[in-house]
């Protein structure tokens, strides 16, 4: 409980370093952009990669087959939940709240806040985790704006997905028990270790970009409840039945109660569908999201 309490602590401190840096303009919109796709195109896949070198026994594997179905039911799951959920809305904000739904931001927040909580296991089986939804996210996700299914191009964005391939990689790794040298190990696993604070970085540089006199929406409210509460809370009734260790299940409902992805919002934008109100979304499912994490975490442990 202590060392939880230590991790909520830094999560916070972590924040709040990226709320001022963003405030007092020290990164400005560019240097955070800039952040964030250092942390997915390099010190994510770094950290995923070295997540995977634990060695491989057979609960992990059981581990990972259990984690990979437990997310693609999620999937479908929220794929039917959003439509019916939602369907009486505007179709602009219908598209953005169906969106929220399937697509979350467990791969830049939950990823840290995995193994912040499970360690390296952690990371490993939210890496697995996250699979399904990135397929989700450029198929049906996309399909929601744009109303277009392109097998081949989902097929392509998914396997040259850098986080994609650092799985694939840290898989061959684990089932080969190939050793990597230090002098590659090292760097992989020092580029890794800025993972969670840069990424909370980015999240309170977020947060300092809202204005909360326009966050009082009920829709948006309903949608947070959903997203940050209903969703998990389904997650860790049915994984209670199934025969399932408490890693996997943490893991399961902490990426399940993640708030709605960046791509929400960028998505919106350019196919102009009411991008303010998909802001809206993430900015204050964000916000939301670090008490419910917390609260999820203590349940959890």
């Amino acid at each position: 409980m202590t060392e939880l309490l230590l991790l909520e602590l830094t999560i916070f401190i972590l924040l709040a370093v990226g709320f001022l840096v963003k405030k007092i303009r020290i990164v400005g919109a560019e240097g955070q952009k800039n952040i964030t796709d250092l942390v997915i195109y390099v010190v994510l896949p770094c950290n995923i990669v070295t997540s995977f070198l634990n060695g491989m026994t057979k609960d992990t594997l059981t581990d990972c087959l259990a984690i990979l179905l437990i997310s693609i039911g999620i999937q479908v799951f929220g794929v039917i939940y959003g439509k019916l959920l939602f369907r009486k809305q505007p179709e602009d904000k219908r598209k953005s709240l169906t969106y929220g739904i399937i697509c979350s931001n467990a791969g830049f927040l939950g990823n840290p806040i995995a193994e912040g909580v499970y360690g390296a296991t952690g990371l490993m089986y939210a890496s697995v985790y996250l699979i399904p939804q990135r397929i989700m996210m450029w198929s049906e996700g996309l399909a929601i704006y744009s109303g277009e299914k392109d097998r081949k191009r989902t097929l392509v964005r998914v396997v040259t997905h850098p986080c994609v391939i650092a799985c694939v990689i840290g898989i061959i790794l684990m089932l080969t028990g190939i050793t990597l040298p230090e002098a590659v190990l090292t760097p992989l696993k020092t580029i890794g270790r800025c993972n969670t604070a840069l990424s909370m970085f980015v999240i309170g540089m977020i947060l300092a970009e809202i204005d909360f006199r326009t966050m009082l929406d009920k829709t948006v409210i309903w949608f947070t409840v959903n997203r940050l509460v209903i969703i998990p809370l389904l997650v860790y009734g049915v994984t209670l039945l199934l025969p399932v260790s408490p890693t996997v299940r943490g893991v399961s409902v902490l990426l399940a109660a993640m708030p709605a992805g960046a791509t929400t919002t960028m998505l919106a934008l350019k196919y102009d569908r009411d991008p303010e109100f998909a802001t809206k979304l993430v900015v204050f499912s964000t916000l939301l999201s670090i008490p419910a994490i917390m609260i999820w975490s203590f349940i959890l442990r």
